[in-house]
């Protein structure tokens, strides 16, 4: 799938049934969202989709396929993706100029 500029696939806080339905945050995609929180102007460099957390995600599986579902998911407009945490702090460095974590 070709998209005009690199997308950023984010969940939305969710109730899990299986936890009482509390609550939670997918903690991977927090940690992205701070990084665009502090680094505004780059952040708008991105399209940024917040996807609902119960799968199928639909507009994750349109992008990358349905076995590629995990978030946070970095798409590249010319094609491409990565969807571990390491891996989308890094493409955001490289593709985007934004700092990476400390080691």
């Amino acid at each position: 799938m070709s998209l005009p500029r690199d997308t950023l696939f984010l969940l939305h806080d969710y109730a899990d049934p299986a936890h009482g339905g509390d609550t939670f945050y997918c903690e991977a995609c927090m940690t992205v969202e701070g990084v665009l929180a502090t680094y505004p102007d780059l952040a708008a460099r991105l399209e940024i989709v917040r996807v609902p957390w119960p799968r199928p995600r639909a507009e994750v599986v349109v992008a990358i396929g349905e076995e590629n579902q995990n978030c946070p998911a970095l798409v590249f407009a010319e094609g491409g993706f990565v969807n571990d945490l390491p891996g989308v702090l890094e493409a955001l460095h490289v593709r985007h100029g934004f700092p990476r974590p400390h080691p």
